[in-house]
């Protein structure tokens, strides 16, 4: 199996791009590690199989720092210039860095201190749709799934959310992957323009300190020396990005792929008490993170049979285990009334989504307050036009739809 050629994952190739789980299924069909060329032309072992994957995630063998791996091109995809800041933060740390650094943060994000959130993100829903519910017509992402987000992170990490459109871009222009590997001087600026933002807002919370997230972060570096300069520009960083661009994801993709269902669509809208599970069922369908999580293999691991060498990107694709027949009964069909449904969008074991509750949360009121709010919704081109992102994070990049004005 392990002389097999890499299997090219096509992103250059728009209908892979729009739907690539034709290719999925057959890489899952051919075994349970697959290697495969994935975004930026980078060789990587892809684990296929639900089993395999959740046991992989949960791997001591497998680092989540990128210095372990012995493909010199990955950490040529950081910026060169404060590729130390970028491998501080504890998305891409292992123990006994990653447990100090999440639990400066964990408690924000606590199933019981989100649920306290629910009326300003019902709030903020509202006030979005009351902008676009009179034309008839809006971009769902331009308009809803982004704003929405990053304005709930900007509020919760006390950042002025007027400041999105400028960290948006250059968090996008950072993190972008496609069939070619990222041009390193656009990613070298795009982080400089980051780095001395995240640093004014440092700088703005050491003199006028605030109850919100950033204050207490600079408070626990600055007083208590639980974290260093470059780990906090990384930390605050890591949660203003993927605090919100995971979950415009969720929200976008979950409405495209809602409306490509109407009876699926129509079934949500008549029982509003299927959210919660509806929520579980896109993130298992289509999630955000695709293919899948990286690790790297700190020496000769074997997975499922197969002999992975050390310093290997070892990828865990979520987005194909998830659509395991093994786990999933019939597991290519959406199902918002799905009841066993515990994919791996989020992970599993110590870096399981900090933000999963928020998430959920935001994906339930966004997607349930549209489907009440605006009646008549439907693509405003056809299905194949809709632009979707090409790599690491799937979603439509815009989402064109009519529906029946309102007030």
């Amino acid at each position: 199996m392990s002389e097999q050629p890499p299997a090219l994952l096509p992103y250059a190739d728009p209908a892979f791009v729009a739907d690539p789980f034709p290719l999925y299924r057959q890489l899952r069909e051919d075994g349970p590690v697959r290697r495969v060329v994935i975004a930026g032309g980078l060789d990587a072992w892809l684990v296929t199989r639900y089993e395999d994957g959740l046991a992989a995630l949960s791997d001591t063998r497998l680092s989540s720092d990128v210095r372990d791996a012995s493909d010199a091109r990955l950490l040529q995809q950081l910026p060169e210039t404060e590729r130390e800041s970028m491998l501080s933060n504890m998305l891409r740390s292992d123990p006994p860095d990653h447990t100090r650094l999440r639990r400066l943060v964990s408690k924000a994000f606590t199933a019981r201190r989100v649920a306290l959130m629910r009326p300003r993100i019902q709030s903020i829903t509202d006030r979005l749709l009351d902008d676009i519910a009179p034309a008839g017509r809006a971009d769902l992402v331009a308009d809803f799934a982004l704003p929405l987000p990053v304005t709930v992170i900007s509020e919760l990490l006390g950042v002025p959310v007027d400041d999105r459109h400028e960290f948006q871009g250059w968090t996008d222009r950072m993190i972008r992957r496609g069939a070619e590997p990222p041009d390193p001087a656009v990613v070298n600026e795009a982080w400089q323009h980051m780095r001395a933002y995240v640093t004014g807002l440092i700088h703005a919370k050491r003199a006028h300190p605030g109850d919100d997230l950033l204050s207490g972060l600079v408070t626990a570096r600055d007083q208590e020396q639980r974290l260093s300069e470059d780990e906090l520009v990384a930390m605050v960083f890591l949660l203003l990005a993927a605090g919100y661009i995971t979950t415009v994801n969720l929200i976008g993709g979950g409405i495209a792929m809602l409306l490509a269902e109407p009876a699926q669509l129509d079934l949500l809208r008549s029982d509003p008490g299927l959210l919660p599970g509806a929520i579980e069922e896109l993130l298992r369908y289509d999630g955000p993170v695709n293919p899948g999580i990286a690790r790297f293999a700190r020496e000769d691991v074997e997975i499922a049979g197969v002999t992975v060498p050390r310093g290997a990107t070892v990828l865990i694709g979520s987005a194909v285990a998830d659509r395991d027949p093994a786990r999933f009964p019939d597991p290519d069909r959406l199902d918002v009334t799905r009841q066993d449904n515990p994919h791996l969008a989020f992970g599993h074991g110590i870096h399981y989504c900090l933000g999963a509750p928020l998430a959920r949360l935001e994906g339930q009121i966004a997607i349930g307050t549209v489907l009440r709010r605006l009646p008549g919704l439907a693509l405003a081109v056809p299905p194949d036009e809709i632009p979707w992102r090409p790599g690491g994070l799937r979603g439509p990049e815009s989402l064109p739809v009519t529906f029946t004005p309102g007030g």
